[in-house]
């Protein structure tokens, strides 16, 4: 995923403030266009969490689609030992009796 993208997805996720300009143009008697007025507001785009959930499942997905074969075998197997391990942990445990 291009980082651009993700950047920007994270900016939306997060909120930012931003100017708004507005301009009004007239026309002189000339022909010219001239600038009559302008309105520079300060605004704030709240956070927004469809953009925060999109963030996250690509920049999940990000780390897995840039790594090699040998990387995905390196960590399919230590997710594997880590799930076995957490296996013989719960099966070592007593069983709580009431």
């Amino acid at each position: 995923m291009d980082d651009e993208i993700l950047n920007a997805i994270l900016k939306r996720a997060l909120g930012y403030s931003y100017k708004e300009v507005q301009e009004e143009y007239g026309v002189r008697e000339d022909g010219e266009v001239q600038l009559i007025k302008r309105k520079i507001t300060d605004k704030y785009l709240p956070p927004d969490s469809g953009a925060l959930k999109t963030y996250l499942e690509l920049s999940q997905d990000a780390g897995v689609s840039d790594m090699s074969d040998e990387e995905l075998q390196k960590e399919k197997e230590r997710l594997l030992e880590e799930l076995q391990k957490s296996k013989m942990q719960k099966a070592a445990k007593p069983a709580n009796k009431k």
